[in-house]
């Protein structure tokens, strides 16, 4: 699950973990460690796993959003900071906090299954999520399974290496395509 985590999150999740490792440990094995946790956002506990042929294929990690989040604080990596900020806008909605579809399961439906199990188990309110504006591909296919933009951060990228100038809040209502609806 770390591994498609860090897909996800275009290699920023591995400048996060590494940064918590203790001497020895690798960022992956900080990933493995936080994921294997019974609470917590980022926790095998709000995963669906997608299998094809008995392979795991893909992944989303989802929770609600409280009605009253918390807002970053002093002590908030300022790099996660904007995330945190933006998914505190979608208040009572089902964040998709990630999607990640390993290469060669890619173009074969398993994102867009995914996107369609989290929307039966949304709230009226819909599903939201955050996604890189250099991320072309996912804006692409966020827009084609019914999700706009409604709010965004400037990117802090401490060391992480990667193009985005800002992170975008996508938002979704719960049932965007009649076909979900039956």
């Amino acid at each position: 699950m770390a591994d498609l985590v860090n897909i996800a999150g275009d290699g920023l999740p591995l400048v996060l973990w590494e940064d918590l490792a203790e001497p020895g440990q690798t960022a992956l094995e900080v990933g493995r460690a936080r994921a294997a946790r019974d609470h917590g956002a980022f926790s095998w506990c709000n995963a669906l796993m997608a299998e094809v042929g008995g392979v795991v294929a893909g992944t989303v990690i989802i929770y609600l959003v409280p009605v009253d989040p918390e807002m970053p604080g002093p002590d908030t990596p300022p790099v996660v900071a904007p995330l945190i900020e933006l998914e505190a806008l979608a208040p009572g909605t089902l964040y998709i906090n990630v999607l990640a579809v390993f290469e060669g399961f890619r173009r074969r439906g398993v994102a867009a299954s995914l996107i369609a199990e989290s929307a039966r188990r949304a709230p009226p309110s819909g599903l939201s999520l955050i996604v890189a504006d250099a991320n072309a591909g996912a804006r692409a296919f966020y827009a084609a399974q019914g999700f706009a933009e409604a709010d965004r951060r400037p990117v802090v990228h401490g060391g992480w290496q990667n193009p985005a100038q800002n992170w975008l809040l996508l938002r979704r209502g719960a049932l965007a395509f009649p076909a979900e609806s039956r």
